[in-house]
């Protein structure tokens, strides 16, 4: 039993590094941008590298597949999601000699790498929690695993700011150098090698797919489908660009007028939204009565949010500005209770509030206008499960061959924050959080149109395709 513990420790450990590598992103865009003398659209690569591979990697399987058959049903699950955590172990390596040549190529290239592996890793994951145990308990292990993801994007930040910068007031911050990503690489590849084999002398069950794969694009000749790909694709573009352009704003003094040692303290709180979310969406799975389940939807937010208050509290950072925040997260909270688990519903409400708050965070300084766009998190948080769910819905036998696409969308991640950053460069970082309104006001429509679509086609929709995290 204990050894079985160990094994489902480690498996959903890998939902952590996803969140901890993707969120920290934000802490070394402004590093790189300082220490090689970048533009922000020159510093938006790093996630261009690192979303690319997500991309990359499910190009390669989805192509792979279809000419000779699925080759992680052929190695197994297991050896599968092993090799994952060797490829990302290597890319972590690559930190230290792009560190000692002072290269921005090098270590775009280690971002990647380390992508490639999480885009396995992604695949076999998922399947993996469902089947660790009974499969009427598998919705509870991957919300559980959809947790550790957002608890890895909200210390993330934290923990490498602290390695990289020490304690958030000291002096000595300014005067990091690119030399200081050693030690957390180094730390990170042990992490994924110890994983990786605690997981190779585990039992893990037996995981396997005998569906035959069409030969076909057949899933793009569905609406949902097409145009919930572009809504994948700038859901995630938004996600990520809030926070990646998020160092360049606060150094604005309408804004914070800080330097990019003392950013992780709200880079920490946005992605910490999205857990504030996920905890609270994650209610659904266990069957409260609907008087204890309200009591919990505001009970757990605050619960979340002061995980978030104590781990940067302890690391030294002053928590008090926190406190504006609290009026986004009760709008937030009263949204989750009234939309329900209707996922267009959901989505649409959700996507409007976000556009809302971008506009008043456009129009806005100082906190007013920080807070507001940090709000796009809250709002964020839970629009994966809805868009997926809209996306898949009524494809029938192209529902496998349509969740590859979607994970291809995650490319907006790499697309997104680069064109942001361009617009930083010719206009302001204020300004260019233009680009947020629009990426929501999409995601408005695709809620509203998807429903029309499903009218004409006689398909209701199913609540149940929805996935715990990404």
């Amino acid at each position: 039993m204990q050894k079985l513990q160990s094994s489902f420790v480690a498996l959903i450990s890998v939902f952590f590094f996803w969140g901890f590598v993707a969120a920290s992103n934000g802490i070394l865009i402004p590093l790189f941008k300082e220490k090689f003398t970048l533009t922000q659209f020159q510093s938006q690569l790093v996630d261009l590298a690192f979303y690319a591979a997500y991309a990359v990697g499910s190009i390669i399987y989805f192509f792979t597949s279809r000419s000779i058959g699925d080759p992680i049903n052929k190695i197994g699950y297991k050896k599968a999601l092993i090799l994952g955590l060797l490829i990302s172990a290597v890319g972590s390596l690559f930190f230290i000699p792009a560190a000692s040549l002072n290269s921005y190529p090098l270590l775009l290239c280690a971002l990647f790498v380390i992508g490639l592996g999480f885009a396995l890793q992604q695949i076999v994951a998922n399947p993996f929690v469902i089947n660790f145990g009974a499969k009427e308990t598998g919705a509870q292990r991957l919300s559980l695993a959809g947790g550790i993801n957002s608890f890895g994007t909200t210390i993330g930040p934290v923990l490498l700011s602290y390695a990289l910068f020490g304690n958030i007031s000291a002096p000595a911050a300014a005067d990091s150098s690119l030399e200081a990503v050693k030690i957390p690489a180094l730390i990170l590849f042990a992490l994924f090698i110890l994983c990786a084999g605690i997981l190779w002398f585990s039992k893990l069950p037996e995981v396997t797919n005998s569906e035959k794969l069409d030969k076909d694009l057949g899933a793009l000749k569905y609406p949902q489908l097409t145009l919930g790909m572009i809504a994948i694709f700038v859901y995630v573009g938004v996600e990520v660009t809030i926070q990646s352009n998020m160092g360049a704003l606060l150094a604005m003094p309408e804004i914070k007028g800080i330097d990019h040692t003392k950013i992780s303290h709200f880079i920490s709180l946005y992605w910490g939204s999205l857990m504030i979310g996920r905890w609270t969406g994650a209610l659904a799975v266990f069957n409260f009565s609907k008087t204890v389940k309200i009591i919990m939807q505001f009970i757990t937010p605050f619960i979340a949010f002061g995980v978030i208050c104590g781990v940067n509290y302890l690391r030294g950072s002053h928590v008090e500005d926190y406190l504006f925040y609290i009026p986004y997260i009760l709008l937030a909270t009263l949204i989750f209770i009234f939309s329900g688990d209707n996922p267009a519903r959901t989505l649409m409400i959700l996507s409007l509030t976000a556009c809302a708050m971008m506009i008043v965070g456009l129009v806005s300084t100082g906190n007013l206008a920080l807070y507001s766009f940090i709000s796009g998190g809250l709002f964020c948080s839970v629009m994966w499960p809805c868009i997926f769910a809209l996306a898949i819905n009524g494809l029938g036998k192209y529902t496998n061959q349509g969740s590859s696409l979607l994970i291809m969308m995650i490319l907006g991640g790499a697309i997104i924050p680069p064109v942001q950053g361009f617009l930083v460069d010719v206009l302001n970082p204020h300004l260019s959080y233009i680009i947020t309104v629009f990426c929501f006001a999409y995601l408005a429509w695709y809620a509203f149109k998807v429903t029309s679509i499903f009218k004409k086609q006689g398909v209701e929709l199913d609540n149940s395709n929805s996935s715990a995290a990404h």
